[in-house]
């Protein structure tokens, strides 16, 4: 009788430009943590966030070659039409699950304003970091490794689309508990699955993610809603 396949280490192989990149933005979180006790506001740590995303665009770039799932395929007009409306109505329903129950602890936010006046660089940084860098981190983590992961240690082998409701459960709580907002976390979450389980290609729930974050950016400057930074 054949041996039962091995499970592949979240660091091992192919896992690790999944992982790494995902783990180090979270360790930024334990790293404000601990200069916020040190005495630092939060004013102080905003480029922080430059650093977080200049560690992980430097991981993503240096590992670019073993993203074999980013391979640019056409997503057709259909299919790309479909991927910027998720995108928008996530972030409708994002802005809106924010009753008490749907949240997790509280939100600091980032508020890019020095004296009442926008400091436009940090701007920029946040919505192109939230926009173009977490979307590319978190999908290949979320969907194309842990999705395919939870069912098939050989993942990168493994049809998203043949994803069990195990892996779709799991790695859609998961990211859901991994925001403030945890409700519209999860609700995020099932949509850039199915996303990337109907298409199976990676760069249409990484286009619904960076509109999401993207607009959620627009919306967040227009309106001075700095918390859900």
């Amino acid at each position: 009788m054949a041996s039962p396949p091995v499970r592949i280490s979240m660091f091992d192989g192919a896992a690790l430009p999944r992982v790494a990149p995902f783990l180090a933005y979270l360790s930024f979180i334990f790293i404000a943590d601990m200069l916020g006790r040190a005495g630092f506001s939060a004013q102080d740590l905003r480029w922080l966030y430059a650093v977080k995303i200049g560690v992980v665009l430097g991981m993503l770039l240096y590992w670019r070659r073993s993203y074999t799932e980013l391979r640019w395929t056409p997503l057709g007009a259909r299919a790309l039409a479909v991927a910027l409306a998720t995108g928008l109505v996530v972030f409708l329903l994002w802005i809106n699950l924010d009753a008490g129950w749907m949240t997790i602890g509280s939100a600091d936010g980032f508020d890019p304003r020095n004296h009442g006046q926008i400091e436009w660089s940090l701007v920029v940084l946040r919505i192109a970091g939230a926009a173009l860098v977490v979307p590319v981190m978190e999908e290949l983590f979320w969907r194309s490794f842990l999705l395919r992961w939870v069912d098939a240690p050989d993942f990168l082998k493994f049809q998203p689309r043949l994803a069990s409701a195990k892996a779709f459960v799991v790695s859609v709580v998961l990211f859901g508990f991994e925001h403030n907002l945890w409700l519209a976390g999860i609700v995020a979450g099932v949509a850039y699955s199915l996303l990337y389980m109907r298409s199976q290609n990676l760069w249409s729930p990484i286009l619904a993610h960076g509109v999401t974050n993207g607009v959620l950016g627009l919306w967040i400057i227009s309106g001075g809603h700095w918390t859900y930074w």
